[in-house]
C-alpha cells in the first residue's frame, strides 16, 4: 500500500528554486533567424527565462571585431556593433537578458588557427592583449550607452570550458588563468557592479581546475564575483550515423561532482558562499542525442531541478531551442538535439518539466525524492514525477476544510505530450507539412485531468516516466439555475 503523506500547513522546508534564471542558446548570431525567435517566444510565453546564454560574442558571425592599417602603417582595431545591437534588441523585447559569456577569439585577433564547431569559432589565446582588453571594454561601453544602468545586472563569464583543449587550445591552464585576469580587470574598469566569474568548467579534471584558479584569484587579489561551471549527467557516448547513444548516471552520482565544487569554494575563506552557477547543463553533453527529445529525459530533468538549488545559485538549461548548429544544420525536426522547443516550434516533454516547475510559487511545505509541494493563497501547488517504467502512485492527506476541493493535473508521458512518437508513427518525416507540424504541436500539449474530491485525501497515478503538475484548491460551486450535472453524466 501506498504511504500516505500528511502535510502540514504551516510546515516550511528548504526549496531553493531557480528553474527560470538562465537557458541557453547556441551562438549568438542564431538570434538573427526568424525560427529561433519563434521558438525563444514561445520559451518565454510559458516559462520565461531571465537571462540568456550563448557561445560565439566575439566570433565571426557577430561580426564585431575588425582590423584595418591607418596611413601611417599602423594596424588598428575598431568595432562593428550592427548585429550586436539586433540581438539584443530581440532578447529585450521577449523579456530576456544575456548572460555575456566573452569568447571566442576574433579570427583577425587569434595567435592560432585552431577552431570548434561546424562555425569554426576560434578557441586561442589573443595576440595581442591589449586588444583584447580593448575590444572587451569597448563592447562593455556600447552595451552602456544603448541600454543604460541595466546592463550591470547582467552577469559575465569568460569563456566557455577551458579545461577541454578543443575549447581551449591546448587546455593551457597558465594561458586561461591570464585571459582571465586581464578580462576581469578590464570589465571592472569599465565599472565595477558588473559580475564577473569564471572558471567555465565543465567535468574534466575540474576539481583540478577548480582549486588552482580559486587559489590564482587569491595569490592575484581577484575579488571574484562568483563561479561557473556546467554539469552533465551521461557516460561516454555510441555513436550510429548521425546520433549519439549513452546510459544516464544515477542523479545522486552526478550531483556529488556540485557537491564536491561547492566544498572546494567554501575551502577559501575569501570565496566561502560565493554564488556558482551552473551556466550548462542538460543530460548528454552532444546535440545528437534522441534521449533529449523523449519523456524519459523530462522525468530525470525534474529530479534535477528538485535539488539543484541546494548546491548552485542557478542552473542554466542547454539550451531552449533546436536552431543550434556545432555539428551543422541538423537534419530532422527531431534529431536529439538540445532544445526544450524542436524545429516547427514544438515543445518536447522537457519543456514542460521546466514549465511545471516556474508554477511552483508560494511556501514549500513538502518535498521527497518525486515531489515537491507548495501552499499557496488558494490552496495548492505541485510537481510530481516518476523516472521508472513502471506506474506509481502518490498519496497526499491535505488538512480537513468544510468544503470541496478542485484537482486538476497536467501529465506528460509516453502517451500524451510526446510528440516525439507521433513523429515516429508518421514516418519520421524530414520536412513537416503544415498539417504535421500542427499536429506534432497538439501533440506536445500535456494530458488535463480533473475531479472535484469531497475529502482531502488525493492519489495521484504517475505513468512510467511521467512529469505531472497538479493544483488542489477548496471551491464553493456556484451553480446556474437548471443546470444539472447528474442529468448530463458529469456526476
Amino acid at each position: 500500500m501506498e504511504k500516505i503523506i500528511n502535510i502540514q500547513d504551516e510546515q516550511t522546508i528548504s526549496f531553493r528554486n531557480q528553474v527560470d534564471f538562465c537557458v541557453g542558446t547556441g551562438r549568438m548570431d542564431l538570434a538573427l533567424q526568424e525560427e529561433y525567435l519563434k521558438q525563444l517566444a514561445l520559451v518565454q510565453a510559458e516559462i520565461g527565462f531571465r537571462y540568456i546564454r550563448g557561445h560565439g560574442l566575439f566570433s565571426e558571425g557577430m561580426a564585431i571585431y575588425h582590423e584595418y592599417v591607418n596611413e601611417q602603417g599602423e594596424t588598428v582595431p575598431e568595432y562593428n556593433f550592427t548585429y550586436l545591437d539586433r540581438v539584443m534588441d530581440a532578447y529585450l523585447k521577449l523579456n530576456i537578458r544575456p548572460f555575456l559569456e566573452l569568447g571566442f577569439m576574433p579570427k583577425q585577433l587569434a595567435s592560432g588557427s585552431q577552431t570548434v564547431f561546424y562555425w569554426q569559432g576560434n578557441v586561442t589565446p589573443p595576440k595581442d592583449y591589449r586588444n583584447w582588453q580593448k575590444l572587451v571594454t569597448a563592447t562593455l561601453q556600447h552595451l552602456i550607452q544603448r541600454y543604460g544602468q541595466e546592463v550591470f545586472t547582467w552577469p559575465i563569464e569568460v569563456w566557455n570550458e577551458p579545461n577541454l583543449a578543443g575549447f581551449w587550445q591546448e587546455a593551457d591552464m597558465a594561458e586561461y588563468f591570464k585571459l582571465f585576469s586581464v578580462t576581469f580587470k578590464a570589465v571592472k574598469e569599465v565599472d565595477p557592479r558588473f559580475q564577473v566569474g569564471g572558471p567555465a568548467i565543465c567535468g574534466v579534471d575540474d576539481e583540478r581546475w577548480l582549486r588552482e584558479f580559486l587559489q590564482y584569484c587569491q595569490q592575484q587579489g581577484i575579488a571574484l564575483d562568483a563561479v561557473t561551471r556546467h554539469f552533465y549527467t551521461v557516460s561516454a557516448p555510441e555513436t550510429c550515423g548521425h546520433y549519439s547513444y549513452m546510459a544516464l548516471r544515477a542523479p545522486e552520482e552526478s550531483l556529488q561532482e556540485l557537491t564536491t565544487s561547492r566544498k572546494i569554494i567554501d575551502s577559501f575563506p575569501a570565496f566561502r558562499g560565493l554564488p556558482m552557477h551552473i551556466t550548462e547543463f542538460n543530460t548528454s553533453y552532444r546535440p545528437d542525442t534522441p534521449l533529449h527529445d523523449t519523456v524519459k529525459n523530462a522525468a530525470y530533468i525534474a529530479q534535477l531541478l528538485a535539488v539543484l538549488g541546494q548546491t548552485s545559485a542557478s542552473y542554466s538549461y542547454w539550451t531552449f531551442g533546436d536552431v543550434f548548429e556545432e555539428q551543422g544544420v541538423p537534419f530532422t525536426p527531431f534529431h536529439g538535439g538540445f532544445g526544450l522547443v524542436a524545429n516547427g516550434n514544438i515543445p518536447k516533454p522537457t519543456f514542460w518539466t521546466f514549465a511545471f516547475f516556474k508554477r511552483l510559487q508560494g511556501k514549500a511545505i513538502y518535498q521527497d525524492e518525486t515531489c515537491v509541494l507548495v501552499k499557496t493563497d488558494t490552496g495548492y501547488r505541485g510537481v510530481a514525477w516518476n523516472y521508472s517504467p513502471t506506474e506509481r502512485t502518490k498519496c497526499f492527506s491535505i488538512p480537513e476544510s468544510s468544503q470541496e476541493y478542485s484537482f486538476v493535473a497536467e501529465i506528460v508521458d509516453e502517451k500524451s505530450g510526446n510528440p516525439l512518437k507521433v513523429w515516429h508513427d508518421l514516418g519520421q518525416p524530414r520536412s513537416l507539412t503544415p498539417g504535421q507540424q500542427k499536429l506534432l504541436q497538439l501533440a506536445a500539449q500535456p494530458r488535463v485531468e480533473s475531479q472535484r474530491l469531497q475529502s482531502a485525501m488525493l492519489t495521484i497515478a504517475l505513468p512510467p516516466y511521467g512529469v505531472c503538475y497538479f493544483e488542489l484548491k477548496a471551491i464553493a460551486t456556484q451553480p446556474d439555475r437548471g443546470f444539472d450535472a447528474e442529468k448530463i453524466g458529469l456526476v
